[in-house]
């Protein structure tokens, strides 16, 4: 049923409908909204299950951690610092092989504080273990959260899942979303069975000390894991297809790709600028294109080639970056070609829409415009030079 929700709410709604047993959160800017729908939820009766206040984001991994072990569908939702103060959990949430499903509403870090949209919270964690998917909108938004509680309690695949907002466009922004009913969800997602759990009459133990015998082992499996994740997922979205009658590839988008001589690659809400700009630019007969990428992680090389290899110029937009280094996603992409003949060109990488900062149309055909023979390394767009010191310049 067509409904007009702001986004957290859309959140809230949807994993209702997952019908977690266990939700702990502590709130944090932008993805308060979410976690405060679900908490009156419960209260209210709406929600049959435990929200456990708790007096930090740590706090509130550990919780879901322990939910999970004892064998119980559990949710949380962070952003930010709250998200890097989860950390530790987080690496032991995917160690552990726990199906976790974490909602971020992707926000910067400070310092210095800042309470508006970039990538750089869940970026930061890529090497976590964990599955992360990067919305567009909120009807993603909606129908990845249900993928991702399949995904993460496939019996191959026992990984945490991260679902990639941004906040404040997408967490409080409101759209036209097509909600799933109780009876579709409960018919696409099965009761949650754990494969293993704590049980006094089955005694066993959940992240044991790992000395050099055996810890190298451990790692290797989730990332063997992570691989399957790769086939998995188009699988799991022609199973949504069926069941809800969207059509998603669930590892990249292409927009405009086949005939275009430049593509501009991103993730997030930003691809929908993007392809407003192509469709402009195409109507004038410019042969550009888009690459959305869904899947961050595990990162979808081989499909990633074959929708680039053949473009002339790319251009990849991160929406974070590595201080002292390369920006994180144009690093992997070029990645992707190395040691290959069939390539592009040139691979050029801007930095935008740091802490927030606007990605205007004309910000993206300025992008387009600067793909040319001279590739460009992590160019940061729209700089304010007004606001640069002589010794950071």
């Amino acid at each position: 049923m067509k409904e007009f929700l702001e986004g957290s709410m859309a959140v809230a709604r949807t994993v209702q409908l997952c019908k977690p047993g266990v939700i702990s959160a502590y709130p944090i800017t932008p993805q308060t909204h979410i976690v405060e729908e679900l908490a009156q939820m419960v209260a209210d009766g709406h929600l049959n299950a435990e929200f456990v206040n708790v007096e930090s984001e740590h706090s509130a991994a550990s919780v879901v951690l322990g939910a999970l072990a004892a064998g119980v569908r559990a949710y949380t939702a962070t952003s930010s610092q709250g998200l890097l103060l989860m950390s530790e959990v987080i690496f032991n949430i995917a160690g552990m092989r726990l199906p976790l499903v974490l909602t971020d509403a992707n926000r910067a870090i400070s310092a210095p504080i800042n309470i508006w949209n970039d990538q750089q919270d869940t970026v930061s964690l890529r090497d976590a273990g964990w599955v992360q998917l990067y919305v567009e909108n909120l009807q993603e938004t909606v129908d990845f959260h249900i993928m991702a509680y399949k995904l993460a309690e496939d019996k191959n695949i026992m990984l945490p899942v991260m679902v990639c907002m941004d906040g404040f466009i997408l967490t409080h922004g409101i759209e036209s979303v097509d909600m799933p009913s109780q009876e579709q969800v409960d018919k696409f997602l099965p009761p949650y069975k754990a494969l293993y759990k704590l049980d006094v009459d089955n005694p066993m133990t959940l992240g044991p000390l790992a000395d050099p015998d055996y810890y190298t082992e451990a790692r290797y499996a989730i990332q063997e894991t992570q691989k399957k994740v790769l086939e998995v997922i188009p699988r799991l979205t022609a199973d949504f297809a069926r069941a809800f009658g969207r059509t998603y590839n669930g590892l990249i988008e292409e927009y405009h790709t086949k005939d275009a001589e430049r593509v501009i690659v991103a993730m997030g809400s930003v691809c929908g600028s993007i392809k407003d700009v192509v469709d402009e630019l195409r109507s004038k007969g410019k042969k550009v294109g888009l690459l959305k990428i869904v899947s961050y992680r595990p990162f979808p090389a081989q499909e990633i080639y074959d929708a680039l290899k053949n473009v002339s110029k790319v251009g990849v937009v991160d929406r974070a970056v590595s201080l002292g280094s390369f920006a994180p996603l144009a690093s992997e992409i070029k990645a992707t070609f190395f040691g290959k003949k069939k390539k592009p060109d040139t691979i050029s990488s801007f930095v935008v829409g740091l802490g927030g900062r606007d990605i205007t149309k004309d910000s993206i055909k300025e992008i387009f415009r600067m793909l040319t023979q001279k590739e460009k390394t992590g160019e940061f767009i729209d700089l304010k030079p007004e606001l640069l010191k002589e010794n950071y310049e």
